[in-house]
């Protein structure tokens, strides 16, 4: 049978869809969404069976948590899409847009400080889904890490979240004790007594929550769970890590909002072909940090969505 070939055109077309093209042939990488990750055991059973139908029996996972069927001939495509849609499955991810969120397992993980899956999900469902046809200057990477632990490194993504627990200290329940529970418990060395009462260097504490009910006399009795948010981390060519904002969130929905204020902005002042990194680089940190924490760019956003992108710069990918 003649090799069928795959025009420049037509390759960019399916690109845009999730099927990146397999080298040296006319096959493409099917790319898979999931939801943080996740998949039921019915879809997990449907893309096995998809890769037997229409690929090379393979299945592979990427580093962002979706799922790649290799092998897909190009005249399958729509075919194989239609065979994962009845499992409630899409294909996508590529483009100068909100790419699929990572998401740690700390729902479930003993060090979780946050539900992570859930809170990955409503990124997923409000960003991923919800601005997917809003084009950005460059690719936009969310993680969301469940503790300082950054297993699923938050602070390398253009937007990262980091569960946080503050503990809470009273000084008065204190006694000083010369082997100190919490000094003991605290991994990073950010408890210390010092002339008989507990310090925290807050410079140093990362808000693990490690020292949350180890005092025997309750010095340290709870502690205030919140989101830490990081901006402009970027890995692969160039690497950056992220700057955190200064503020830790203690209200979900205004976490949320950042995120959203952070895309808004990205939109209206990043230049197209620059990273998020970059943006933030020309335009400032304190400058960004205060648009973000500030409602004002929100009060524009029809606006900014309804422009025409900023087209000064390289090309986007």
């Amino acid at each position: 049978m003649a090799t069928l070939t795959v025009s420049a055109a037509d390759e960019k077309r399916v690109k845009a869809m999730g099927f990146l093209s397999n080298k040296g042939t006319d096959n493409f990488n099917a790319r898979i969404i999931t939801v943080n990750g996740k998949i039921t055991a019915e879809q997990q059973r449907c893309i096995a069976e998809a890769a037997e139908k229409f690929g090379n029996g393979e299945v592979a996972f990427t580093t962002r948590l979706t799922v790649e069927v290799p092998g897909v001939p190009y005249d399958k495509i729509e075919e194989f899409q239609e065979f994962i849609g009845k499992a409630g499955l899409t294909t996508g991810g590529t483009g100068s847009k909100v790419r699929p969120v990572v998401a740690c397992k700390g729902t479930t993980c003993q060090y979780g400080l946050l539900d992570s899956f859930g809170l990955a999900k409503e990124i997923h469902e409000r960003f991923y889904v919800g601005y997917r046809q809003v084009q950005l200057p460059h690719k936009f990477k969310i993680a969301v890490g469940g503790c300082p632990n950054n297993c699923v490194k938050p602070d390398l993504n253009d937007l990262g979240i980091i569960g946080q627990r503050i503990p809470n200290f009273d000084e008065d329940s204190c006694n000083g004790c010369k082997k100190c529970a919490i000094e003991k418990n605290c991994p990073i060395g950010a408890a210390k007594v010092v002339d008989g009462i507990l310090e925290i260097d807050k410079d140093i504490c990362n808000n693990c929550g490690r020292c949350v009910g180890k005092c025997p006399f309750d010095a340290i009795e709870d502690g205030t769970y919140g989101y830490k948010i990081y901006i402009g981390g970027r890995w692969g060519k160039k690497v950056a890590q992220g700057h955190a904002l200064h503020k830790i969130f203690t209200d979900k929905e205004e976490a949320l909002s950042v995120i959203e204020k952070a895309l808004l902005l990205f939109r209206e002042q990043g230049k197209t072909g620059e990273r998020f990194a970059q943006t933030i680089d020309r335009l400032g940190f304190d400058n960004v940090e205060a648009q973000l924490l500030s409602d004002d760019i929100l009060a524009r956003k029809e606006e900014i969505l309804a422009a025409n992108l900023h087209t000064t710069g390289g090309a986007t990918c």
